[in-house]
Order: structure tokens, then C-alpha cells, then sequence
């Protein structure tokens, strides 16, 4: 077990999403950063669809009552393991009774905590991703037992490391493909688009990351249809919408833009206030 001895600002435990259910209105979920995620179950070994710890601006703190091995990727949040420093994307070895604990966050948003095997708790409609009223909790809280895997056998001479890409965190560029709306704008409202920068609002989560900076909007709603994470939507006051993994799964604003998994995961990096490029890809 790893007790929570404090939660952070909003901590989570997720995989890469809950799938197949989203025609009964149950978001994809899954971490924020999957890039980063990923890097993390790889070099434990783990398959990269196992559970992690998700962490937003602030850690946790976290008492392991078992042996096991770490990595923590993503943003650095000044990780400490008994109060010694330690390395982010890198095996280490924890033993019964080592606290990991965060402090000073250097880069990024989002940091990710990865066990040896995954954490194992309760899946729900095929995924262990908190989500309101989907699991029985949709954060983590002091107090909180986390189950992890105490059989798994890792050589730490092996997948200890790996190189990550630090333009996932320090790029500006956010790479989009045309949205089903798209071709509604004028020619104006396009060079708007990819011919300034815009700045992530303090209005952003789990849900949708809203952009400061407006666009002149004259377009007519669209009857509901679709959306999915990375789909950007542009409201009738003229703010751009980015949904993000926990959005809704049918909207009515035009969706004139769309991520893909990457630029979802390299968004999901940018603090409020922090600016961004929207640089369009020809499908």
C-alpha cells in the first residue's frame, strides 16, 4: 500500500481512458499527458496502459508501506525521497517507509508517478481512470490506501532511463488539424489563427483549457454533434475552447480545429498565463 499523507492540489489515478463508452456519455478520461505517461511505464517495464499517479501543479505526499520501484516524469515539482533530491524519467528504488514528497515546481504542469506494475485500483468500465460519478472517487484524498503490485521483480541495470524530448515542455507550437467548422471561417479569421500567439486562461482543467485571446465570431451554432479531446470549439463571444481529456461528448459550437495526441499531451504541460502557436497540419 502507499498511504496519501497529503493529496496535492488535484491528484488522480489514470490510464490512457475509458473507450467504447462515450455513446452512453462517458468521457474518454485517461492521463493528460500521455507522452509523458508512457515514458514512465516504459521504463519501469509496465505496459503503458497501466494506472499512474497524475499530479497538477502540486504533489503529493506519499508514505510506501512496501518495497517497490518509481519514476516520475512529466513536470518537475522538486521531487524528494526522504527528503533527498531526485531525478525525474529514472528507476528508483523505494523501500517500506520512504516518503516522496514535491516542492518548488521548475517547468511543466502536470507530473506523473508511476509503480512498479501500476497501480492496482478498482477498474470501471474497463479503465482505472477517476472520473465523477464513474468511479467512487474523483481525486485522491489524505488518508487513502493506494494498492500496488509488491510480487513484480525489476532489474534496475535494465530500462532505468530514458531520453525525453524537452521541446515537449519548453515549445511554444501547438500542432492542429482543420475541425469539421473550419472551412466556415473567412480568410481573416484563419490568419488570426496561426499568425499570433494566445495565452491559456486560468479557466482550465481536466475538462477544457480555455484561450484569452478572442476571435470575431459570426458563425452560426451547429446542431449538437460530436467533439472529442483535442477538438477546439469557438464559442458565440468569440474565446477558443480546447477539450481536453475528461470534455463532454457532444457540443454545439463550431469546432473549427483539433488537436492531435501529441499537441493534447504538450498542452496539457502549459501553465495559465503561459503562450502557445497554433501551427496547422494538412491531413
Amino acid at each position: 500500500m502507499v498511504e496519501v499523507l497529503k493529496s496535492g492540489l488535484f491528484s488522480t489515478i489514470q490510464d490512457l481512458g475509458r473507450f467504447g463508452f462515450q455513446r452512453y456519455g462517458i468521457p474518454f478520461s485517461g492521463v493528460m499527458d500521455a507522452y509523458s505517461s508512457k515514458i514512465a511505464n516504459t521504463i519501469l517495464g509496465n505496459n503503458e496502459n497501466a494506472a499512474v499517479l497524475e499530479m497538477t501543479m502540486t504533489g503529493s505526499t506519499l508514505l510506501f508501506k512496501a518495497e517497490t520501484v518509481i519514476c516520475l516524469t512529466g513536470a518537475d515539482l522538486s521531487p524528494k525521497l526522504n527528503d533527498v533530491s531526485i531525478s525525474l524519467n529514472k528507476a528508483i528504488k523505494v523501500k517500506a517507509g520512504y516518503v516522496l514528497s514535491f516542492g518548488k515546481l521548475n517547468y511543466g504542469y502536470r507530473c506523473y508517478l508511476a509503480v512498479l506494475g501500476g497501480f492496482q485500483s478498482e477498474s470501471v468500465m474497463e479503465s482505472k481512470s477517476m472520473f465523477s460519478n464513474v468511479t467512487k472517487a474523483d481525486k485522491i484524498a489524505v488518508g487513502d490506501s493506494l494498492k500496488i503490485n509488491t510480487t513484480s521483480v525489476f532489474n534496475l541495470e535494465h530500462n532505468a532511463t530514458l531520453k525525453v524530448n524537452t521541446n515537449h515542455f519548453k515549445s511554444k507550437t501547438i500542432e492542429v488539424f482543420e475541425g469539421p467548422e473550419f472551412e466556415s471561417l473567412n480568410d481573416s479569421q484563419k490568419a488570426l489563427l496561426f499568425n499570433q500567439e494566445f495565452s491559456v486562461s486560468q479557466l482550465n482543467n481536466r475538462m477544457a483549457y480555455q484561450l484569452n485571446e478572442k476571435l470575431e465570431n459570426n458563425l452560426a451554432p451547429i446542431i449538437t454533434s460530436m467533439v472529442l479531446p483535442g477538438t477546439i470549439q469557438l464559442t458565440p463571444s468569440g474565446k477558443l475552447i480546447v477539450l481536453m481529456r475528461d470534455c463532454q461528448t457532444t457540443g454545439g459550437y463550431p469546432r473549427v480545429l483539433h488537436l492531435n495526441e501529441l499537441s493534447i499531451s504538450r498542452l496539457a504541460q502549459k501553465k495559465p498565463n503561459e503562450k502557445i502557436r497554433l501551427k496547422l497540419l494538412k491531413q
